[in-house]
């Protein structure tokens, strides 16, 4: 295998709605670099960290009606029956929610945990403390789906965190989503809640990391099984 090709498989690609801030990053590390030389390699060091944030990695999502995927890459902070945001309009019979928290390391691509139709899409504004407090689900800004799914309503809320100012959703009520695909996310350090509809069994605890994509957070099975795969 040439060098070339060892790198091309090694390089994570980009998410489109990196590159304005990734070019952005880069012409002020040349400017500033050229006023003051010494300021380029710390310049550098902050475009190549933006670049990272903004990766965006095939992921292999497990094919199977019966199993909920994390939306998220992160750390579980929480997993407990809550009643979900009024918005949603999926009642105030408390549901089993699984929240997971993103670092401004993390891979902020968020992908649909399951298949199904999207019923609704409620924005909130709101305040931007620490995603990791269990406050910031109801006081912070907020975007959440409702899909419908063969196993009932499932709800993901996108919600800001003290960094994050900018939520990002790319599907609308009515699209038909298959688990795994991209839906949206959340700029600089965020935290997806997950609404797990009846019969919805976690199979994660807190301080667990998480793949969007592929992790398996809850299923409906007795026992767990290995489902097929797919790559996106």
């Amino acid at each position: 295998m040439s060098l070339v090709q060892t790198i091309g498989k090694t390089l994570v690609p980009v998410h489109r709605e990196g590159w304005p801030f990734v070019g952005a990053f880069a012409a002020a590390t040349l400017f500033l670099g050229w006023l003051w030389a010494p300021l380029f390699w710390p310049c550098l060091f902050l475009t190549a960290w933006c670049a990272y944030f903004f990766r965006d990695p095939p992921r292999v999502t497990p094919v199977d009606d019966d199993l909920v995927i994390s939306p998220a890459d992160g750390r579980v902070s929480a997993v407990s029956p809550v009643v979900p945001p009024a918005e949603l309009g999926l009642g105030e019979t408390p549901m089993m929610r699984v929240s997971i928290f993103m670092n401004v390391f993390s891979v902020h691509i968020n992908r649909a945990p399951v298949r199904g139709r999207v019923a609704s899409v409620e924005y909130r504004p709101g305040r931007f403390l620490n995603a990791d407090l269990d406050k910031a689900s109801t006081e912070n800004e907020r975007n959440g789906l409702v899909i419908e799914t063969p196993r009932g309503q499932l709800g993901v809320v996108q919600v800001a965190g003290l960094v994050a100012r900018r939520i990002l959703c790319w599907v609308k009520p009515g699209d038909e989503i298959s688990a795994g695909a991209r839906f949206g996310m959340i700029r600089f350090g965020s935290r997806l809640d997950l609404y797990l509809p009846a019969g919805a069994v976690p199979r994660v605890f807190p301080g667990q990391t998480t793949i969007a994509g592929e992790t398996v957070v809850a299923d409906y099975h007795a026992e767990a099984v290995r489902p097929p795969s797919r790559t996106s």
